[in-house]
C-alpha cells in the first residue's frame, strides 16, 4: 500500500497592483487575507471590521501595535501621541525618520501606518489631552494606552468601563513588559482555542452510552466537550443536532450518559465536536491594582509577577513626583528611591509581596530603555489582545502579564551610569540598558538572514532599530528567492502593492535602509536558495566570515539543510517558526545545545491510495484525491508528450523505464491521436466526457464489484465503519458545481493544447453538450478493485500481463516526433493563489462531485484552498512576537554566553494564551577508550579532520593516536575502505591520496569550489568495542 502526499509547489509571484475593492456587500478582500483568514475565519473577521480603534502612545510599542492592528484589518484605526518625537525614540520607533525629530509623533506615524492597508483608514485622534475630553472616546470599541501615566489609564480605564469600552493597556521599561486587559463584566468568547472541531466514525455505542471510535483512532476529546451525531442506524433519535455533553473514558472511548428509550445500536456514526461559547469576567483596573490577576509567563520566574507589579507602580509614581521623567540609566540615587516606593507599595498591597532589591533596582536602572525585540513582543500581545476584544475568537489574557528577559543584560562588557547615559544618538533606548561598549558590538555584527519572508521582514526591522551590523565591520546577508506576491502584504509590511513580483530580498533591504540610513552600503541582497546546489556561492569561505545565522524560513527540509551547515561550520543558529496563532523559537549554540534537526516534527498527513480511489470518508480524501486528478489530467500528459517529441528513441528506451509501458503508451495516444483537440469545443467534449467517467462510470464498476448488499468474508456488512457506500452523478448543467468542473477542465486542458477560450460563453458549452454523445457505460467483469489497505493492488502487477503486439499497435499509430516539429504542449504548474487561472476551481468542484458522490459535506473553495495549497496560516501579531523572542536571544548569542541556563527556547500560543520557556537540550555526549584513557566527544558538535593523506597513513593515523581501529570508510555512497574486503582488492587502494581515492571509487570529480569532504567511518576503540564516533572532514 502507498500513501499519497500532497505537495507544496513555491508560489509564483502575482502581477495584478493591489487595489481596494467596494465592501459594501461586506465582503472580505481574500487574495489579500487568506493567510490571516485561515487563522481567524470570516466571522471573526466581518467582527474586526465593524470595529473602531484608538492607540495612545506611539514611540516603538504604540507604533507595534498599530503596525499589527492595520494589517490584520478593522473599521478604522485612530492614533494619538501629540508629543514631540525625540532622537532617541528611533530606537524602536520604525516609522519614524530623523528629519522628523521634533514634530508630533502621531502626524508623521499616521500617514505611514495607512499605507499598511488600504481597508484600513488611519486617523490622528482630535483632543490634545486624552482625559480633557473623554466624551470623545465613545466612538471606539477598544483603547490601547502605551505611554499614559498611571493616573490617566485609572480615568480612562473607569470611562472605558462604564461605557462598554475594552481596554488594553501595555507598556514596556528596558527588558521589562506588561499588559493589562480590561474587557468588562460579561466578556463572551465564540472561540476559545481557535482548533479545528474533532469528529470521527462511530464504531460501537452500548446500552449505557459508552461511545466507541472506530479503529482505535482517538477521539480527542476532553471532559465536558460537546458533540452531536449524524448517520447513526438503531439509535436514530441521536441524530437530532443537539450538542450532547461528554466524559471521557479512555483514549478511544466517550460517554454521553444516558440513552435509554433510543433504541438499540445497528450500525453506522459520525460524532462532531461542537464549539461552546464561554463567558469571562473582568475586574476594573483600580481593583487589579491593588489585587492582581496574574498570568504567568515564565514559570523559571513564578515569584517575578507580583514583584514587577509593585515595581511597574513604583516607577508610575516616581514619574509623578518628578515632572514625568523616569529614573536615570543606570542611576543609583534614582534607583534607592524606586526602591523606597516599592517597598511603601507592597507594604500597603493586599498580599504580601517579598522585594528582590537587585530585581527593582535593574527596573530602575532600564526605566529609560527602549528596546525593539521588547515592543515586538509586547506589541504583537497587545495588537492579538485587541483582535480577541472585537471578534470574541481565542481567550483574552486574565488580565495582567509580566515578562522580562534580564538574561539578555551582557557581561562581557560594562554597564555603568557613564557607559549607559544618552549620547544623543537614535540607539539611546537600547545603550541605556546594554551600554555603549555593547552597542559597539552590535554594530560590528556579520549576520545571515536565510528568508525575506514575514519573519524575515520582522527581523530586519528589529536589526535596522538595534544598529546590527549598521557600523565599522558589520554586515548583513539576506537571501530569498522568491518575488513578492499580493498575499504577502498581509503580514510582510515592509513590502507595498507597488512591489509585487519584484524580489523579496531587494525590497525588504531598500525599506529598512530607509528607516535606518546607517545600513547603507551594509546589507547584501542575494535571491538563491540555501541548498546542496548553491554551495559553490555559499562556500566554505562565507560560512567562516559569519558570526551569526538566523532562520525565517516556512519549511523543514530547508531549515534541516540550513541547520547541518552551522553544525559543519560551528555557527550559532537561531530558529523560529509560526503556525496561526502558535509560534516557537530555538537556539542552537556550537558545543552547547542539540542542534534543530535533533528532533523532528511529526510526518505530514498522508492517506491510504485505495482510500482515495475507492473509498473515501472525509473531504480531506476528495480534495487529495482531486489534487492527484489535476496532476494525472494537466501535468503529467504534457510532460510525457513532450518528453516523447524531444527524447530521441523515447519508445525504445526510456518508455521502457517507465515500469508501465500501456498506460504511457495509451496516454500519448489520447493526447496526440484519438483525443488531440482542435479547438475549444473538443476541449469541452473532452471535460464532460471526463466527467461521465469519473463521477458516473467509475461508481458504476465500484458498486459492480462491491454491491450495496454485499458483506465480508465474516458476514459484516462491506460497506460499513469508513466505508461509505456511493451513487454515481447525472450530469446536470444547471448545477454549478457540475458546469464548474466542465469549465475549469475544458480551459484547463486548452491551456495544455495552447489553444484560447476567448469569446466562449456558457451557451457555448450548454450547445456542446447537446450536440455531443456521451457513450453508454457497462461494468467490465475483468475490473479488479482492491477492497482494504491491507490487501495487496490486484492491479500491481499489470505490467507483466501486456500483450506485445497490442503495445506495438499503440506505438505504430503515435505520429513520428519528427512530423510534429515545432509541437510541444504546455504543462500546469500548480498555482494557488491566483484566482482566473482555474487551478483551485477544478479542485474544489472535482473534489466537491467525489464528495457528493459518497455523501460527505462538501467544502468552499476557500477551504478547497487551503487544504489542497498546504497553506500554513499565518498573521502578523504571531510574527511580530516570535520575532521579538528571537532577537532576545540574540543579545546573549553576540555576549558569547557559555551556560546554556541562561538561554530560552520558547513556544507561544496567543489563542490559548501561553508562554512555555525552556532552557535548550543540551548536546548529547559519548565516550570511548583512547591510547592514553577515556576521551568524551560532543556526538552533534566534534568531528575528526585530516589532511589529504594515503588510505594507509589514514588508517595508521586513526590506530596509532587516537586508539580506533577503522573497519570501514564511505564517502556518500562510495564505500572507500572495508576490513572484510581481500586485500588483493585494497592493494591498489592504499598507497591512493584519500581525494584520488574518493574520485576513483564514485567515478566523479570533487567539485573545484570545494574544500572538504565528509567521510564516514565505523571503528572499534582499544577495548575492541564497536564505538559510535563522529564523522572525518578532509581537508582538501
Amino acid at each position: 500500500m502507498t500513501d499519497v502526499e500532497m505537495d507544496s509547489p513555491p508560489e509564483a509571484a502575482m502581477e495584478q497592483p493591489l487595489k481596494p475593492v467596494s465592501s459594501s456587500n461586506g465582503g472580505i478582500d481574500e487574495s489579500l487575507y487568506s493567510r490571516q483568514l485561515y487563522v481567524l475565519g470570516h466571522e471573526a473577521m466581518k467582527r474586526m471590521s465593524a470595529s473602531n480603534v484608538l492607540i495612545a502612545g506611539l514611540r516603538g510599542l504604540g507604533t507595534e501595535v498599530a503596525k499589527n492592528i492595520a494589517l490584520a484589518g478593522v473599521k478604522s484605526l485612530t492614533l494619538y501621541d501629540p508629543n514631540p518625537a525625540k532622537i532617541a525614540d528611533l530606537s524602536s520607533q520604525f516609522f519614524l525618520r530623523p528629519d522628523d525629530v521634533g514634530k508630533p509623533r502621531a502626524e508623521v506615524t499616521t500617514p505611514r501606518v495607512s499605507e499598511l492597508n488600504p481597508y484600513t483608514p488611519v486617523s490622528t485622534h482630535p483632543s490634545k489631552k486624552l482625559v480633557e475630553d473623554l466624551d470623545l472616546l465613545k466612538e471606539y470599541q477598544v483603547i490601547v494606552l502605551t505611554e499614559s501615566p498611571l493616573k490617566e489609564q485609572l480615568a480612562i480605564a473607569e470611562f472605558c468601563r462604564a461605557n462598554d469600552i475594552y481596554l488594553v493597556v501595555t507598556q514596556t521599561f528596558g527588558l521589562f513588559g506588561t499588559i493589562f486587559c480590561d474587557l468588562g463584566k460579561n466578556f463572551e468568547i465564540v472561540d476559545p482555542n481557535g482548533e479545528n472541531p474533532v469528529s470521527g466514525i462511530v464504531a460501537d455505542i452500548d446500552s449505557d452510552g459508552l461511545v466507541s471510535a472506530h479503529d482505535e483512532s482517538r477521539h480527542g476529546l476532553e471532559d465536558g466537550d460537546a458533540v452531536i451525531f449524524s448517520e447513526v442506524e438503531g439509535m436514530e433519535g441521536l441524530n437530532d443536532g443537539k450538542p450532547r455533553e461528554i466524559s471521557v473514558k479512555g483514549p478511544y472511548t466517550f460517554s454521553i450518559g444516558d440513552v435509554s428509550g433510543l433504541g438499540e445500536y445497528r450500525r453506522g456514526g459520525i460524532y462532531t465536536q461542537v464549539k461552546k461559547k464561554k463567558v469571562m469576567q473582568f475586574n476594573s483596573l483600580q481593583e487589579e491594582l491593588k489585587n492582581p490577576t496574574l498570568m504567568m509567563s515564565d514559570f523559571a520566574k513564578f515569584d517575578r509577577p507580583a514583584q514587577l507589579h509593585v515595581g511597574f507602580q513604583a516607577l508610575h509614581k516616581f514619574a509623578e513626583n518628578h515632572g514625568g521623567a523616569f529614573p536615570k540609566p543606570h542611576g543609583e540615587a534614582d534607583a534607592a528611591e524606586v526602591l523606597k516606593l516599592a517597598q511603601a507599595i507592597a507594604e500597603e498591597s493586599e498580599e504580601k509581596v517579598e522585594l528582590d532589591e537587585k530585581l527593582i533596582n535593574e527596573l530602575s536602572y532600564q526605566a529609560q530603555g527602549d528596546i525593539s525585540s521588547v515592543a515586538a513582543f509586547f506589541g504583537g500581545l497587545a495588537a492579538q489582545e485587541v483582535l480577541k476584544a472585537v471578534s470574541g475568537k481565542f481567550t483574552p489574557i486574565q488580565q495582567w502579564l509580566y515578562l522580562d528577559s534580564l538574561e539578555s543584560l551582557p557581561t562581557s562588557t560594562k554597564r555603568s551610569e557613564e557607559t549607559c547615559q544618552p549620547i544623543g544618538s537614535r540607539y539611546d533606548g537600547q545603550i541605556a540598558v546594554f551600554g555603549k561598549p555593547f552597542q559597539d558590538k552590535l554594530f560590528g555584527i556579520k549576520i545571515f538572514l536565510v528568508g525575506a519572508g514575514a519573519i524575515g521582514c520582522e527581523m530586519l526591522k528589529n536589526w535596522a532599530m538595534m544598529g546590527v551590523g549598521a557600523g565599522q565591520g558589520g554586515k548583513i546577508t539576506v537571501t530569498d528567492m522568491d518575488q513578492i506576491e499580493r498575499s504577502n502584504l498581509n503580514r510582510q509590511f515592509l513590502f507595498r502593492p507597488t512591489d509585487v513580483g519584484k524580489l523579496k530580498s531587494e525590497c525588504a533591504a531598500a525599506a529598512v535602509t530607509a528607516m535606518n540610513p546607517h545600513l547603507t552600503d551594509k546589507i547584501v541582497t542575494l535571491k538563491d536558495r540555501v541548498g546542496p546546489d548553491t554551495e559553490h556561492i555559499f562556500n566554505e569561505d562565507f560560512w567562516h566570515q559569519l558570526d551569526v545565522v538566523v532562520n525565517a524560513l516556512d519549511n523543514v527540509e530547508a531549515r534541516t539543510y540550513v541547520d547541518r551547515r552551522c553544525v559543519f561550520f560551528k555557527k550559532p543558529l537561531l530558529d523560529s517558526g509560526t503556525l496561526g496563532t502558535k509560534g516557537n523559537t530555538q537556539v542552537v549554540l556550537p558545543k552547547l545545545t542539540e542542534s534543530y534537526s535533533s528532533s523532528q516534527d511529526p510526518p505530514e498527513q498522508s492517506f491510504p491510495m485505495c482510500t482515495l480511489r475507492s473509498f473515501p470518508n472525509r473531504i480531506e480524501h476528495t480534495i487529495a484525491w482531486a489534487k492527484d486528478l489535476f496532476h494525472t489530467y494537466f501535468v503529467g500528459p504534457p510532460e510525457l508528450v513532450n518528453q516523447y517529441l524531444t527524447i530521441p528513441n523515447y519508445l525504445s528506451s526510456a518508455l521502457k523505464q517507465t515500469g508501465n509501458e500501456k498506460q504511457t503508451l495509451e496516454t500519448l495516444q489520447e493526447f496526440l491521436v484519438t483525443e488531440k483537440p482542435l479547438g475549444f469545443k473538443d476541449c469541452i467534449v473532452w471535460a464532460r466526457r471526463q466527467f461521465e467517467r469519473q463521477f458516473n462510470n467509475n461508481i458504476v464498476q465500484l458498486l459492480y464489484n462491491f454491491p450495496k448488499d454485499s458483506t465480508t468474508s465474516s458476514g459484516q456488512p462491506f460497506w460499513s465503519g469508513p466505508k461509505r457506500a456511493p451513487d454515481p452523478l447525472v450530469f446536470d448543467p444547471e448545477n454549478p458545481t457540475h458546469f464548474a468542473f466542465v469549465e475549469a477542465a475544458a480551459n484547463l486542458h486548452a491551456f495544455n493544447f495552447k489553444i484560447s477560450s476567448k469569446g466562449v460563453t456558457r451557451q457555448d458549452y450548454i450547445s456542446t453538450f447537446q450536440e455531443m454523445i456521451v457513450p453508454d457505460f457497462k461494468p467490465d467483469p475483468g475490473v479488479k478493485i482492491q477492497a482494504n489497505d491491507n490487501e495487496e493492488d490486484p492491479n500491481a502487477n499489470n505490467a507483466a500481463n501486456n500483450d506485445a503486439n497490442e503495445l506495438q499497435s499503440i506505438a505504430d499509430s503515435l505520429p513520428a516526433p519528427k512530423s510534429l516539429a515545432g509541437f510541444k504542449l504546455e504543462p500546469v504548474e500548480f498555482e494557488k493563489d491566483d484566482d482566473t487561472n482555474y487551478h483551485i476551481d477544478f479542485i474544489t468542484a472535482a473534489s466537491n462531485l467525489r464528495a457528493e458522490n459518497y455523501k460527505i459535506a462538501m467544502a468552499d473553495r476557500h477551504k478547497t484552498k487551503f487544504i489542497a495549497g498546504k497553506i500554513i496560516p499565518a498573521i502578523a501579531t504571531t510574527t511580530a512576537l516570535v520575532t521579538g523572542l528571537v532577537n532576545l536571544e540574540l543579545y546573549k548569542v553576540l555576549d558569547g554566553k557559555d551556560d546554556i541556563e541562561q538561554y530560552k527556547n520558547g513556544f507561544v500560543n496567543l489563542a490559548l494564551p501561553f508562554f512555555g520557556f525552556s532552557e535548550p537540550i543540551a548536546s548529547p555526549k559519548g565516550t570511548y577508550q583512547g591510547p592514553k584513557g577515556e576521551i568524551t566527544i560532543d556526538k552533534i558538535w566534534d568531528r575528526f579532520e585530516t589532511e589529504n593523506v594515503t588510505l594507509q597513513e589514514f588508517l595508521d593515523d586513526f590506530e596509532q593516536n587516537r586508539g580506533l581501529s577503522i573497519s570501514m570508510l564511505s564517502s556518500g555512497v562510495s564505500l572507500l575502505y572495508a576490513a572484510f574486503y581481500p586485500e588483493a582488492k585494497l592493494k591498489d587502494r592504499r598507497p591512493l591520496r584519500l581525494d584520488k581515492l574518493i574520485e576513483t571509487i564514485s567515478r566523479k570529480p570533487i567539485p573545484g569550489h570545494q574544500k572538504n569532504v565528509i567521510l564516514e567511518i565505523t571503528a572499534e576503540d582499544t577495548t575492541g568495542e564497536d564505538v559510535e564516533v563522529p564523522y572525518v572532514m578532509l581537508r582538501l
